[in-house]
């Protein structure tokens, strides 16, 4: 079973592309309201969306993020792309305050105003001898020095950019928008 985090806005970019790859064993979850059901899952995706702009619901949903971190501490199996990574993360940091979030990685990302920064074009990196291809488009950033990446990340040139990968037991994570995996 593929597990899904969708809603309006905080985990709302999806590729079909990649929903069409899981197949039909796939079941959905707003995490601003729901508890995912990760007893038989076999990968649970987050998405890209702009959860800075719900914060507080996801905060709120203490149980739920609990859930997700117990769930990678235990080698579960996570793809979490931007929105998605950023919710794996320490916290998000606002101009209102700091924010928990899952706490799966080491990391804090700001959101405030004057730390943000376009990211924005296409990727493309290789993992354990597969290409990924997506894209970049995000504002926010990683407070303090951008953590090191697992892997060498590529804009449409074929240039080195500064965009991370992350590994952490099965938890695959980073800023990409994946849309097509060779």
């Amino acid at each position: 079973m593929i597990v899904v985090a969708r809603n309006s806005e905080s985990f709302s970019f999806l590729y079909q592309e990649m929903l069409d790859r899981f197949g039909e064993s796939v079941s959905f979850f707003d995490p601003e309201r729901e508890e995912p059901d990760l007893s038989d899952c076999d990968l649970l995706y987050l998405p890209g969306g702009y959860p800075e702009k719900h914060l507080e619901a996801l905060v709120k949903a203490e149980r739920t993020r609990q859930r997700i971190k117990d769930y990678a501490e235990r080698g579960g199996r996570i793809v979490a792309e931007c929105g998605g990574m950023m919710y794996l993360c320490q916290s998000i940091v606002t101009d209102e305050g700091e924010y928990p979030m899952c706490g799966v990685l080491p990391y804090r990302i700001t959101a405030r105003r004057a730390d943000r920064k376009l990211s924005l074009g296409y990727r493309r990196f290789v993992l354990d001898g597969r290409e990924y291809r997506g894209h970049e488009f995000h504002y926010t950033q990683f407070l303090g020095d951008t953590p090191q990446s697992i892997v060498q990340v590529y804009n449409a040139k074929g240039e080195p950019v500064p965009t991370p990968v992350f590994r952490y037991k099965n938890v695959l994570a980073s800023y990409t928008h994946i849309y097509n995996i060779m």
